[in-house]
């Protein structure tokens, strides 16, 4: 949630020439200024202080004692708003080579190229991590007027200890850094594990170096470094969107034009998939909801992805389609037929099958058409059609659409792709979901599952 953040002040002086740092991170914005991850500071003044965070989206650990004693920047941009980033941190002041004294892992890799490179002298001691000071997650804790935009799982702090990225995750089979949810590492005095679980500020290390959530709600979202669930993406975000929620809830913001926003993760080109729409809010014109691969919801796009294409045509991608609030069918801007309306409050199911060319849409659980999403080839009552197969770059996106005419900021779509959450709201009584993929609020039909890394690969 926008503006939460944790607190936890140590009872007495750490190691402060040596520790490490380690957490999983999806970051849910960027170009976004200053985003805060972890912080402390030794007065309430910002003259003194230590912290990690994204500036210009470039992850960076800066520290100040009255003059700038550290500070690094990484040169690449880590602008990745599907997956989690793994980020370890080591801090090693007694090292007898600069470049030694700090180290960044991110995703199992050291990083060696820095845009802004000042490191501590040897043998420093005056980051103001490790201190009897407050520290924060997710602000800054010299005045908490900046907050990460963004979730944290597995978050771990070694007093005393240097370890490489080695200690925290792994390579897997296919040479893809996965996470060890179980570390054997040495915590030291002040050293903490938090967030293993879900939303849990408990130490896990033994030590009983327990948080506090000093700000917000601390929401506990199925994602996780294992199994990322779409959401909506801010790079396919038109200006007339917002994204809020962790990108899950879609905001029209503009009266005047059409907007749209396309979700993180595709179908892929088989499999059957499941994700939940709950109308939020809206003046004038409701948010359109669809699938599609382009965007622009009148027209389609060549099965290389690169030129737009007309109806008619035989690369024509025809399921680019959307539904409005009045329950009028669009496919490449016509209106092929009509189903329910839907208005505040109302939730949209769909069911997309990749493997036999269908989707299926329901309100509040019952499916529209009378379509039944478990009948495979005979597609029966499916709201559109396309041959499966014959379209092999075909890629459904979840699409919202934010028509013209009296929208304003008071359009809102909150999307539920499985983490357990429409908005704000966790589901409270959950439906049945035969994948155990996921948690949503009406029954999962048989042989689908959540659009998720996990899903993707059933």
């Amino acid at each position: 949630m926008a503006n939460t953040y944790l607190t936890w002040t140590p009872s007495q002086n750490g190691t402060r020439t040596r520790f490490t740092t380690s957490f999983w991170i999806k970051r849910s914005e960027i170009n976004s200024g200053q985003n805060p991850i972890f912080s402390s500071d030794i007065s309430d003044s910002n003259n003194t202080y230590s912290m990690f965070y994204f500036a210009s989206d470039s992850f960076s650990f800066f520290s100040k004692d009255n003059t700038t004693t550290l500070h690094l920047v990484t040169s690449a941009k880590q602008r990745d708003v599907n997956g989690l980033y793994h980020i370890v941190v080591v801090f090693d002041s007694a090292q007898a080579t600069a470049s030694d004294r700090v180290k960044f892992y991110i995703n199992g890799e050291q990083i060696t190229s820095f845009s802004t490179e000042t490191y501590p002298p040897q043998n420093a001691d005056n980051t103001w991590f490790n201190v009897t000071q407050q520290h924060a997650i997710g602000t800054r804790s010299y005045d908490n007027g900046s907050y990460l935009s963004g979730s944290l799982s597995h978050f771990h702090f070694c007093d005393g200890q240097a370890y490489d990225a080695s200690a925290f995750g792994q390579y897997d089979a296919n040479g893809v850094w996965t996470i060890n949810t179980s570390p054997s590492v040495t915590y030291g005095t002040n050293g903490f594990f938090i967030l293993k679980d879900g939303n849990s500020v408990t130490d896990q290390s033994g030590n009983s170096n327990n948080w506090t959530v000093a700000g917000g709600t601390l929401t506990n979202t199925e994602d996780n470094p294992s199994n990322v669930f779409a959401t909506m993406n801010p790079l396919a975000t038109s200006s007339y969107g917002t994204l809020v929620n962790g990108n899950t809830v879609a905001q029209g913001n503009n009266s005047a034009d059409y907007g749209h926003s396309f979700s993180t993760l595709s179908t892929g080109s088989s499999g059957k998939y499941y994700w939940e729409v709950y109308i939020e809010n809206y003046t004038g014109t409701s948010p359109f909801l669809g699938i599609g691969n382009d965007d622009n919801p009148n027209i389609g796009r060549a099965i290389n992805n690169t030129a737009a294409v007309s109806p008619g045509e035989s690369n024509y991608v025809s399921p680019s389609f959307y539904i409005n609030n009045s329950g009028q069918i669009y496919i490449a801007g016509s209106v092929t037929a009509t189903y329910d309306t839907y208005t505040k409050g109302d939730w949209i199911s769909f069911a997309v099958d990749m493997d036999n060319g269908a989707c299926y849409l329901a309100k509040n659980g019952t499916w529209m058409n009378s379509g039944v999403p478990t009948s495979g080839a005979s597609k029966t009552g499916a709201i559109t059609t396309w041959t499966a197969g014959s379209i092999s770059g075909f890629l459904a996106y979840a699409a919202v659409y934010f028509g013209a005419g009296g929208v304003g900021n008071n359009s809102e779509a909150a999307f539920n792709f499985g983490n357990g959450y429409y908005g704000s709201a966790a589901v409270a009584s959950a439906g049945t979901n035969a994948s155990g993929n996921g948690i949503f609020e009406y029954d999962v039909p048989t042989g689908y599952t959540a659009l998720s890394t996990k899903g993707l690969n059933l």
